[in-house]
């Protein structure tokens, strides 16, 4: 078949007017027709419901992209000296295919409301009446020329340097010094300067934010929290995370009355990026301070590992301390005041070392107190907290003397562990809920408790993943951008739209946008994890003793709502 040549139709004997004709011939048929079809691809559903404005950027990202696989693929073709179309059959095949192209545009810019209401309905959201397609379309095209012209000044970068290079060097080497140099040009400008920028202004905005101290949350007066005038830490020491997680939670008093008897007043200790200069201090003073305040003499104690800004979901921990009756300690320590995406990206290895040392220096006291007197010792971390805890655990340092169980909360795509135990699921089981050979140590679970399986018994050690599968956090995977993940296919989790379908670049782009949305969604999907899932979770992990589960069932009435 004859390929779409780009004619030059400023020279065309068709009463084209110039600046049109001019605009035209600059654009690729090709890349046009594949860029379009990305394009429509791109407002299909994915994991999270989209506002008009997200969508623009990933279907102007996608027309982008598959405009720049068109080029290539003119290019191969030209390359390969085929026949190609000219003249005035190539202007009418050109005009065809804008004709065509846009009513493809348009047909599936009609269809996106239905499209993202096929997720809304599953998370129980109100159906949206439009989804705005002049204005999605507009910025999506804004979003398309922007990278053109990107892509357009990269050229002349390459031809310009080309040039100069010609003097010293033969043709094709200076073509390819070119290249080397543009790219360097580019990603500098970039790297050096934008994106530092940007970082630099998200790094001093949420450092002015950790340290803001509200002023409805007071320094407690019970001694035996962190912070107070008895503690090893000051209330200022602690970031806005940290004396948030301290000033929350439920009271003895409300834990007593849900169960109608005594109960214990809950102890939590936070040593916030600013309690010392490094991890291991940090680490060293939240021991002292789990020391100081009687947290080994509890029943239970919890190595908490937060998120990147310092964070420890409520329902999590709420959820476990009324399970627990309040007989139970936490500890955390925080490494960083930027979002995990941030952090993960920017400086990840502040969170793996944090939580190493953390769990070193209270799982190594606690191997010293006398097994029959010591607490339970229990791991919990949601997001790239849960990735972190997941890699602050050698099996081999632990093997003689572990810990009784871990709850693992919308672990991270790159978590090694995760991902090492999700590729060796058993055969048959999807890859939103594995099922990992006996189940008698590592079991996952969703919105539906899926953690009593017949025939499995727990051994000594319990873990429990509890993950969405509309969680983009945990399934964003960086091969979508050319093969179909796992976790698309059939039988598919109950939160994920029918509608969704995979397609090469399209689907990463969408799945990457997903990423940022992924604490938007209602409570109970995505990233937002309600505290009924963490109970049935907790349940499992810990079995409390004299916790019915019509016990677990109240709590989760009572909770339910209040996040």
């Amino acid at each position: 078949m004859d390929h779409l040549q780009e004619t030059d139709l400023s020279q065309s004997k068709w009463p084209v007017p110039r600046f049109l004709s001019t605009l035209l011939a600059s654009f690729s048929t090709t890349g046009l027709i594949v860029g379009v079809f990305f394009f429509a691809m791109s407002l299909t559903p994915s994991l999270i419901p989209r506002p008009y404005v997200v969508q623009a950027v990933i279907s102007g990202m996608s027309l982008g992209a598959g405009y720049a696989i068109g080029v290539l693929l003119r290019w191969v073709w030209s390359l390969l000296d085929l026949p190609e179309i000219r003249g005035r059959t190539g202007l009418i095949v050109k005009v065809l295919a804008a004709l065509g192209c846009t009513a493809v545009a348009l047909a599936f810019l009609w269809r996106t409301a239905y499209w993202q209401n096929t997720v809304r309905q599953i998370m129980g959201l109100d159906p949206v009446e439009s989804a705005e397609p002049f204005k999605l379309g507009l910025i999506a095209a804004l979003v398309f020329v922007a990278i053109v012209l990107l892509a357009r000044l990269f050229r002349l970068t390459f031809r310009f340097l080309s040039r100069r290079f010609e003097y010293v060097l033969t043709r094709p080497l200076a073509k390819v010094a070119a290249v080397v140099a543009a790219v360097a040009l580019f990603w500098s400008a970039v790297d050096g300067v934008i994106f530092r920028f940007a970082l630099h202004a998200a790094d001093s905005s949420f450092q002015r934010l950790d340290a803001l101290i509200d002023p409805d949350v007071a320094p407690p007066a019970d001694p035996l929290k962190t912070g107070s005038s008895a503690s090893l830490m000051t209330w200022d020491e602690l970031g806005r995370q940290g004396r948030q997680f301290i000033a929350s939670g439920p009271a003895a008093k409300d834990i007593g009355s849900f169960f109608g008897g005594e109960a214990k007043e809950p102890l939590r200790v936070y040593a916030g990026l600013n309690s010392a200069e490094t991890a291991k201090e940090r680490a060293k003073l939240a021991l002292e301070e789990l020391k100081r305040v009687g947290g080994f003499e509890r029943t239970n104690l919890v190595i908490v590992v937060p998120t990147g800004t310092g964070w420890i979901d409520p329902p999590g921990l709420d959820s476990l301390e009324y399970l627990l009756k309040g007989d139970v300690a936490s500890v955390a320590v925080q490494y960083s005041y930027l979002t995990s995406w941030l952090s993960l990206l920017v400086e990840p290895e502040y969170g793996a070392e944090t939580a190493d040392a953390l769990f070193d220096a209270v799982y190594g006291y606690w191997t010293t107190l006398p097994r029959d007197k010591r607490p339970k010792l229990y791991l919990y971390g949601l997001s790239l907290g849960s990735m972190n805890s997941q890699g602050s655990v050698d099996p081999f340092d632990i093997i003689s003397d572990p810990f009784q169980g871990a709850l693992w909360v919308g672990s991270p795509f790159p978590t090694r562990t995760w991902l090492q135990i999700t590729r060796n699921r058993n055969p048959g089981s999807p890859e939103w809920r594995p099922l990992y050979r006996d189940g008698s140590v590592i079991r996952f679970t969703n919105q539906e408790n899926a953690l009593n399986i017949p025939g499995a018994q727990w051994g000594n050690v319990r873990i429990v993943y509890l993950q969405y599968a509309s969680d983009p956090i945990t399934f964003f995977d960086p091969h979508s951008f050319y093969r179909e993940p796992d976790w698309m296919k059939a039988p598919r989790g109950a939160d994920v739209s029918p509608a969704l379908r995979w397609f090469p670049v399209v689907t990463m782009f969408q799945l990457l946008a997903d990423m940022a949305l992924a604490t938007t969604s209602p409570i109970g999907y995505g990233h937002v994890y309600a505290p009924e899932h963490y109970i049935d979770a907790w349940m499992q992990v810990m079995a409390p003793e004299g916790v019915t589960e019509a016990d677990a069932e109240r709590l989760k009435t009572q909770l339910k709502g209040r996040y």
